[in-house]
């Protein structure tokens, strides 16, 4: 955007404030909730949505920076419907990922067998992807993924209220069905349209001192198909 059309400082800060706002007033008609379907707070929703948004655009055209969130719009996520004090909640969580270096999440799989003198040598990149997400935690390799030859795409967190705790077993058969919008309590959703380009020189350095460290480990050998 040209420096004629840009917003003023001014108005970036009147948006900013005009956020502090919307969500004082969007938590005091929570707090003042007459039911399931109070008007006041879907109303104040949807405000907050809308200053949120208006505050993201002003804040990208004059300083080309973003917001770390999102508020979803009323059409993606409508009012909460959910109990007033849940007894339960369930965390729901998608991450998305590429391969995007066969050979180094083949080498880490190779470094987890060398630990595990009973484990079977796989060769391929799903048998890899089998050893690396039983080794480590989701969190673990979401903070590690360049490390794990891994690429991050969009992933986002919901939390779902409910009344009672689900029985042992009752859902692991189909695990993301029927979820409730209007159960939601929050969401919080990241992706690279959210970003800006960063300087990856840093991590650049540390991954060129991992393949270093790979290649001098003389206890580890290329994997193969046959194997």
């Amino acid at each position: 955007m040209s420096d004629a059309v840009q917003p003023t400082a001014a108005e970036v800060r009147a948006a900013a404030e005009a956020v502090k706002t919307a969500l004082d007033r969007h938590l005091a008609a929570v707090e003042r909730r007459s039911g399931e379907d109070d008007e006041a707070v879907y109303e104040a929703f949807n405000e907050l949505a809308a200053a949120a948004e208006a505050y993201d655009e002003l804040l990208y055209d004059r300083y080309d920076e973003v917001t770390p969130f999102e508020i979803p719009g009323a059409e993606e996520l409508p009012p909460y419907a959910g109990p007033e004090e849940p007894n339960a909640l369930s965390v729901l969580i998608r991450r998305d990922y590429a391969v995007a270096e066969p050979q180094r999440l083949l080498a880490q799989a190779q470094r987890i067998e060398a630990a595990d003198p009973d484990g079977e040598a796989s060769g391929t990149v799903h048998g890899a992807l089998g050893l690396l997400f039983g080794e480590y935690e989701p969190d673990e390799i979401a903070s590690r993924h360049k490390e794990f030859g891994l690429e991050e795409g969009d992933s986002t967190l919901w939390v779902t209220a409910a009344e009672e705790p689900a029985e042992p077993g009752e859902w692991l058969d189909a695990p993301f069905d029927g979820v409730d919008p209007q159960q939601v309590v929050c969401r919080f959703d990241v992706s690279a349209v959210f970003d800006d380009d960063v300087d990856d020189g840093a991590e650049d350095d540390e991954l060129d001192e991992l393949d270093a460290d790979l290649d001098e480990d003389e206890d580890l050998e290329p994997l193969d198909a046959e194997r």
